[in-house]
């Protein structure tokens, strides 16, 4: 057995040797052809660098015109909510005035909405129990002997009236005196607040 043993570990070096010299030769090879195509490589990566560069700057010049863009709108968007939230605002001081201020406001708008002095005013079913008749009273006296009479019926909006004579109505509720406000000042309202 012992010279079976000798054979396969001779063959097995000389395998060792072969093998180690193809693999020496063939490191020697890639060795050549990873110097040649990392020549080439950099001659490309440097075109594929200044490309990039390009193409980056125009998606940066893009992305950039584009935030702006966003930011503008989104800017505007905030004035709007800001001018909005101010009408709302508004609204909300004109259905808090104290009672006797409330009382006041309704008259005024009771007495400049009447055509012939004897129509009925509409409230909501709140304002009708809480100050319908004061109202009455105060815009009769703003007409100067007027016959304005409190509706059986109620509106159902926030605040302010309807003055109704038959089949015809003015609308002075506080969500439309407010309305039109908005179409009239929002421009001015924005101009003072974004000074």
């Amino acid at each position: 057995m012992k010279g079976t043993e000798k054979i396969i570990a001779h063959i097995q070096a000389d395998a060792k040797a072969q093998a180690d010299a193809i693999l020496a030769q063939a490191e020697q090879q890639c060795a050549s052809i990873r110097e040649e195509f990392e020549k080439k490589a950099g001659e490309l990566y440097g075109e594929k660098i200044r490309a990039g560069v390009k193409a980056c700057q125009d998606q940066l010049d893009s992305q950039q015109r584009i935030a702006q863009m966003e930011a503008k709108k989104s800017l505007l968007a905030v004035k709007q909510e800001m001018v909005a939230e101010s009408f709302d605002k508004a609204r909300d001081q004109i259905l808090n005035l104290p009672r006797e201020q409330y009382i006041d406001f309704l008259a005024k708008l009771a007495a400049k909405a009447s055509v012939s002095g004897d129509e009925e005013i509409v409230l909501n079913a709140a304002d009708r129990e809480a100050v319908g008749e004061q109202v009455v009273k105060a815009a009769n006296e703003k007409l100067n002997g007027g016959k304005l009479s409190l509706s059986q019926e109620t509106g159902s909006f926030d605040g302010g009236l309807l003055l109704r004579r038959g089949n015809v109505e003015v609308n002075c509720t506080v969500e439309l005196l407010v309305e039109l406000c908005r179409g009239e000042m929002s421009a001015e309202l924005a101009s003072v607040l974004f000074a």
